[in-house]
C-alpha cells in the first residue's frame, strides 16, 4: 500500500462567504488526487465546530460515496460543518467553556484526538488566528509525539486582513452583499425628512470592506436609471455615499460634521459607510475613564458589538448636522452569511486545487496570493509569516477617486 492519507476538514472563527466553497473544493481536489494515482488511500473526516470538535471527540468521516456529491456546497452559506471561536493556548477560557477539564492543557488534548484519528493532513479554513493555532499545534505533535501533521490553511477573513495575503476568501463577497443591503436600507432615507442612515461594515483594523463596499454600491448606483434634472426630491445624489470613515484615516468628527451639515441642507438626508474599528480607541479611552470593563473575546480583542462604535459616533454626528431621525444598520451579518459569488469561487477553487498538491508533497502553510513574491503566486505561504491586522492601503487610486468624487478630504 502506498500512501494514504486521512485529512481533517475543520472551520473555524466567525462566518464569511467561502466556507462551504472551500470544504467543498477540497473534498473535489481530494477525491481527484486519488483517481489520478497521487495517494494510494484516502479519508475526509469533518470536526464539527471547529477547534471545539477536536477538543470534544465530536467528529464524522464523510464516505467516499458522497464525495462526488459535494458541488451543492458552492451555493451553500455558512459552514456545513459548524465554526466556534477556541483559542487552545487560552486554558482559563476552554476550561470555563468545558470543552477541556481542569489540569488539562488543551494543545495537549487536541494533539491525542489528532492522533488518535489518525489524522495525516489538517485543512483549517479560517482567519490568522485560526491557522497560526494549527501550526502551533501541528509543532506541539512533532515535539511531543515525533508525529507529523501536515497543516493546510484557507485564509478566511471578510476584512482582508490577513498578511501576506493579497485577497481573503469571502472578501469580495461580502463587499458586494454589502453594496446590495444598501441598496434596499438607503430607501429608508425618504421615510423621514433630514435623516441620517450609518452603514457599520466589518472591519476591526482593516477599511477594505467598509471601502470596497461603497465602491460596489456607487457602481450599483450608476448603472439605476434616474430622470435628467430635479423631477423628484429623491435623487443620485441623495442616494449616494456622503462619507466613508475607516481606521486607516483620523476622523475629524468636527470637520466632517461642517461638511455633512452642508450636504443635509441640500439632499435632506446624509449617508456615512463607517468600519466598525474607526474611532475605536476614542471610545475605549471613555470607557476606561469611566471604570468599566472592556468586553473581549476569548482571543482579547474588543467585542465591537457590544460598545458600538456606529450608535455612539451616529449620536455625534446627528446633533452636527440638525438629523431629525439616525437609522445606524450593521450588513455584517447578512453579507458574511451569503454564498461565495464566481470571484471568490475561482480564487478559493485555485488555492484548494494548489493545496491538495502541497499537501501531498509534505508541505504546511497558509494557501493564497503571496504579495510579498513577485507576481503574486498562489502558494502555501509559511506560517511564520501569517499575521493579521494588515492594513488597507487607502492610496489606492480607485479609492482616492471615490472619495474626491463624494467631496471628502483625506
Amino acid at each position: 500500500m502506498g500512501k494514504v492519507e486521512n485529512v481533517a476538514l475543520m472551520t473555524s472563527g466567525g462566518l464569511a462567504p467561502c466556507l462551504s466553497s472551500s470544504v467543498g473544493h477540497l473534498i473535489y481536489y481530494w477525491s481527484e488526487a486519488l483517481k489520478a494515482g497521487k495517494i494510494d488511500g484516502l479519508t475526509i473526516r469533518c470536526y464539527v465546530d471547529g477547534y471545539k470538535g477536536i477538543l470534544t471527540g465530536h467528529s464524522y468521516t464523510i464516505p467516499p460515496e458522497h464525495w462526488s456529491k459535494c458541488s451543492f456546497l458552492q451555493e451553500l452559506g455558512g459552514s456545513p460543518i459548524g465554526n466556534s471561536r477556541v483559542k487552545l493556548t487560552n486554558i482559563k477560557d476552554c476550561v470555563a467553556r468545558g470543552l477541556v477539564k481542569e489540569g488539562e492543557e488543551p494543545l495537549e488534548v487536541a494533539a491525542r484526538q489528532l492522533i488518535a484519528d489518525q489524522v495525516t493532513v489538517i485543512h483549517t479554513i479560517g482567519g490568522d488566528d485560526t491557522n497560526t493555532q494549527a501550526a502551533v499545534l501541528s509543532k506541539y505533535i512533532l515535539d511531543n509525539y515525533g508525529g507529523k501533521v501536515g497543516v493546510i490553511g484557507m485564509p478566511k477573513t471578510v476584512d482582508n486582513d490577513v498578511n501576506p495575503i493579497k485577497q481573503s476568501f469571502g472578501a469580495d463577497t461580502a463587499a458586494e452583499q454589502g453594496a446590495l443591503f444598501f441598496k434596499n436600507v438607503v430607501n429608508e432615507s425618504t421615510a423621514n425628512p433630514r435623516m441620517l442612515i450609518l452603514h457599520e461594515c466589518m472591519g476591526r483594523d482593516s477599511g477594505y470592506l467598509t471601502a470596497a463596499t461603497a465602491y460596489k454600491y456607487r457602481e450599483m448606483l450608476a448603472n439605476q436609471d434616474f430622470p435628467e434634472g430635479h423631477v423628484f426630491s429623491s435623487t443620485r445624489q441623495s442616494r449616494d455615499v456622503h462619507a466613508v470613515w475607516i481606521p486607516e484615516m483620523p476622523l475629524n468628527i468636527e470637520a466632517e460634521g461642517a461638511r455633512l451639515k452642508k450636504l443635509m441642507d441640500t439632499y435632506g438626508n446624509v449617508n456615512v459607510f463607517m468600519s466598525e474599528g474607526s474611532g475605536v480607541h476614542e471610545i475605549l479611552a471613555e470607557l476606561e475613564a469611566k471604570g468599566q470593563d472592556v468586553p473581549r473575546d476569548a482571543f482579547g480583542h474588543v467585542k465591537l458589538d457590544q460598545i458600538n462604535p456606529g450608535q455612539y459616533f451616529a449620536k455625534r454626528l446627528a446633533e452636527m448636522i440638525d438629523a431629525e431621525k439616525t437609522l445606524v444598520q450593521k450588513s455584517g451579518y447578512f453579507a458574511r452569511s451569503a454564498a461565495a459569488n464566481a470571484f471568490d469561487k475561482e480564487l478559493i477553487r485555485k488555492c484548494a486545487e494548489a493545496g491538495v498538491d502541497a499537501a501531498i508533497e509534505g508541505i504546511s502553510g497558509c494557501m493564497g496570493e503571496d504579495e510579498d513574491k513577485e507576481g503574486c503566486p498562489i502558494r502555501a505561504c509559511e506560517f511564520e509569516r501569517i499575521s493579521g491586522g494588515k492594513h488597507f492601503n487607502y492610496k489606492q487610486e480607485w479609492f482616492l477617486g471615490m472619495l474626491q468624487n463624494i467631496g471628502q478630504p483625506l
